[in-house]
């Protein structure tokens, strides 16, 4: 029998809590530094949303680099998620973080699991927002 890919996505806040561990006994993965994109918490209206939130989705999507950012990392990713299908491993940590762990990473993070289960429907994902726990909660029903 097959053992599924298990891909674990988180966001992080660089000041806060740091790149995540990976608890699997691999180490490593996939590390993204979202502080090189227009930050939304720097304009009022975002300051309390989040990543998820609509605005701050727009804001990414029409005011900075985020879509080719994302782009590139989906191309970067599906070279290893696609050798580790075919070698059938186990697991694929991919973090994302920025200066808060509450817009661009949570943003990054969302739209990353969206690409992977779109085009990777064989692997299971799951999302976990570090800083933002209440975002926890939807993510996990969306696996």
């Amino acid at each position: 029998m097959q053992n599924k890919l298990h891909i674990e996505i988180h966001s992080f806040s660089y000041k806060k809590g740091g790149i995540p561990k990976d608890n699997t006994e691999n180490g490593g993965g996939f590390v993204f530094d979202c502080r090189g994109i227009l930050n939304p918490g720097r304009i009022e209206e975002y300051k309390i949303q989040t990543g998820n939130d609509i605005g701050v989705q727009e804001f990414l999507e029409t005011k900075t680099e985020m879509p080719n950012f994302l782009k590139s990392i989906q191309s970067l990713i599906s070279i290893s998620i696609e050798n580790y299908l075919s070698r059938n491993f186990e697991h694929l940590q991919i973090n994302f973080g920025c200066t808060g762990g509450q817009h661009r990473s949570v943003y990054s993070a969302i739209k990353t699991a969206q690409f992977i289960k779109e085009k990777y429907p064989e692997a299971e994902v799951s999302v976990h927002h570090d800083e933002q726990l209440h975002l926890n909660l939807s993510s996990i029903s969306d696996n």
